[in-house]
């Protein structure tokens, strides 16, 4: 199950908004070994896609520098999807990396509403999970 902070959430759902109509993607790192969602790092598609997103190969460095100097580790990677549900892609599932992390999607194809869906993939198995969101 993902516990994560309403004011994460609404950061998630704020960048998939703003970028909209190409994917937005991001992180939240927490610290390692735990499963808490801290600290909210939106980064770059260099896809510039609405149908498919990658993370900018500087800034992803960059990131997983600034979280081992920290002792964090990737608790969520986030996108979206702008035109379809909130569920991953053949493509999402084998690119996923991080068997620890919870693979987040956020549809914005209705404009007045989203569907924010809480996934692990392991091995490109997708197994959908409850989402708690704390006050």
């Amino acid at each position: 199950m993902l516990r994560i902070r309403r004011e994460l959430v609404d950061q998630i759902v704020a960048h998939a908004r703003r970028d909209h109509p190409d994917e937005a993607c991001g992180v939240i790192a927490g610290p390692v070994g735990s499963d808490r969602p801290e600290r909210f790092v939106p980064m770059l598609n260099s896809a510039r896609s609405p149908t498919f997103y990658q993370f900018d190969s500087g800034e992803q460095l960059e990131l997983y520098r600034e979280m081992d100097a920290n002792d964090e580790a990737p608790v969520v990677i986030y996108h979206s999807h702008t035109a379809t549900e909130a569920y991953p892609s053949r493509t999402d599932a084998n690119i996923a990396g991080e068997p620890e992390a919870h693979y987040v999607l956020v549809s914005t194809k209705d404009p007045d509403s989203h569907e924010f869906r809480s996934y692990r993939i392991v091995d490109a198995e997708i197994t959908e999970e409850p989402v708690e969101i704390l006050d």
